[in-house]
């Protein structure tokens, strides 16, 4: 049951993650690197950050490298919290959202630092990973 539970959180946050990177490309990247411009961030963040989402959800639903993909994603959700929606409060303030949904994000993310990809994975049949990582 552990191993099925583990293999869904992978493979949602890797959905949503994948969602968010593909919601940044339909906006359009010069769109979003003018909207990091604007709350004082480097715009060519905005193509790092999509890059990351994109390439690190299909890693995420994969369960490829799980372990690195999802400490990377910590610290763009950590990145995510202190630039841009923090001062906005735990439930956003009506005219931006809060950072509840990423707190969520992040500790299915550390579970999965910790606990690795689990059950059907491109880790388990690349490296040998036995389910009981």
């Amino acid at each position: 049951m552990k191993n099925t539970v583990t293999i869904l959180m992978r493979v949602v946050l890797g959905v949503l993650f994948l969602a968010h990177g593909v919601s940044k490309l339909q906006m359009g990247l010069d769109n979003v690197a003018g909207w990091f411009d604007s709350i004082g961030l480097p715009g060519f963040l905005a193509y790092v950050v999509a890059g990351i989402e994109l390439v690190g959800g299909i890693m995420l639903i994969l369960g490829l490298l799980t372990r690195y993909v999802s400490v990377v994603l910590v610290i763009v959700l950590l990145g995510a919290v202190f630039t841009a929606k923090l001062s906005a409060g735990l439930l956003g303030n009506g005219q931006s959202a809060g950072y509840e949904l990423d707190l969520t994000y992040i500790l299915i993310a550390l579970y999965l630092a910790v606990a690795g990809s689990s059950g059907l994975s491109l880790d388990r049949v690349l490296f040998r990973k036995s389910e009981q990582n």
